[in-house]
């Protein structure tokens, strides 16, 4: 009983019995205890057995090797005639891999892991992974209150953009779209009843997603996310200093270069000594001390608790932009004109993009180790079973 034990603990299979092992070839034979089985037929038990068929199976790989269990599987044969298989909780019918392997692969499929690095952890082959990832079902959805939409480079289904939809406040993945183009977001939700819930909707600053807010997500709250709309003063201001440096001769130009840092930092977090170094990059340009001090008005209007506060300091900064007379900043405050409202309503809610834009670096991870994907249902499927 010992044995037979810890032989059921080994193999993970209820009632089984080795009959024979080979170490050489990873393959053991292993037999069901003998048992009364039902007929199908006629309903009556019989443990009357008809004969032994011999049965390969592929399980999951053991200390780093392929193995392989040889099923001696007995047939009964009842008073009525009838001939039938024994029951078994580890094979399905007509399969030659056991339930615990097709689990095992589709665990490993969970992660980013390529199908060619599962197929050759599990022992299979590639063909047999994908035939079994397709297996899977995928959950049906319903969009929730808060929905953040955004666009990763897939080059999948002929398509250099892919969008992603997602639910920033339980972190989950809803959808993945052919591409972020406007008719193709329209078809999409046109479709879906489920939108007149959504009460607050969270893109960057692509128009067709904006466009989309105002045809289909009336009842919700339009939110630019915080990351897209403060980068577009700092990439101003790096415009910038970009264009004064190239005036410099080579030592100075690397200078500035290596310094841009202390540039970009807040003045009042720097270190004394910090200070003077950027006093003194300033100096060399009124122009870079304008963009300098612009940068770190709108620093001030980030630090807004409300969206009052913030209202009148954003009005005050777009106005000191557009008064500049530098190029980069005259473009960014019109930028933050057109998106004036989402920008404030970013200050009404606590949701960002954060979760969406963590999901595109692993969708990348994905993509990358997969060195592509062709088939964009595929390539759609993988990404919502490894966020599922």
């Amino acid at each position: 009983m010992l044995d037979n034990y810890f032989t059921e603990k080994l193999l993970g299979i209820q009632d089984a019995e080795i009959r024979k092992s080979d170490k050489n070839d990873n393959i053991i034979i292993i037999r069901l205890k003998r048992k009364a089985h039902k007929c199908p037929c006629c309903g009556k038990y019989t443990d009357k057995i008809h004969d032994y068929r011999k049965q390969a199976v592929k399980d999951i790989p053991q200390f780093g090797a392929p193995f392989t269990l040889v099923y001696e599987k007995r047939r009964y044969v009842c008073t009525c005639g009838k001939r039938f298989a024994e029951k078994n909780t580890f094979l399905p019918r007509y399969h030659r891999m056991s339930i615990r392997l097709i689990a095992f692969v589709q665990s490993l499929l969970k992660s980013s892991m390529s199908f060619k690095e599962a197929a050759k952890i599990s022992g299979l082959s590639i063909t047999t992974v994908i035939r079994i990832f397709d297996t899977i079902g995928i959950r049906s959805f319903t969009l929730p209150e808060v929905v953040s939409i955004d666009e990763f480079k897939g080059n999948t289904g002929g398509e250099k953009y892919n969008c992603i939809i997602t639910d920033p406040v339980n972190h989950k993945v809803i959808d993945i779209l052919p591409s972020r183009h406007k008719s193709d977001l329209s078809s999409y939700f046109k479709k879906i009843q489920s939108r007149t819930g959504t009460t607050v909707f969270i893109p960057d600053m692509w128009k067709p997603y904006a466009e989309i807010a105002d045809t289909y997500f009336k009842n919700a709250k339009f939110v630019v996310d915080k990351y897209h709309w403060i980068r577009q003063v700092f990439w101003a201001f790096d415009r910038v200093r970009k264009d004064i440096q190239k005036q410099f001769q080579k030592d100075y130009r690397v200078y500035f270069k290596h310094s841009r840092k202390l540039l970009f930092k807040r003045y009042e977090d720097l270190y004394e000594t910090e200070k003077q170094q950027v006093v003194v990059m300033l100096s060399v340009s009124p122009t870079l001390y304008s963009a300098h001090f612009l940068k770190e008005m709108f620093l001030r209007v980030i630090d807004c608790k409300d969206r009052d506060s913030a209202k009148k300091m954003l009005i005050n900064w777009i106005e000191n932009a557009r008064d500049s007379g530098i190029p980069s900043f005259v473009k960014c405050a019109g930028t933050m004109q057109s998106w004036f409202t989402g920008i404030l309503n970013s200050f009404d809610t606590p949701y960002t993009n954060g979760f969406t834009e963590g999901c595109n670096n692993k969708i990348k991870v994905l993509k990358r180790n997969a060195y592509g994907y062709r088939n964009f249902k595929r390539f759609r499927k993988r990404i919502l079973y490894m966020f599922s």
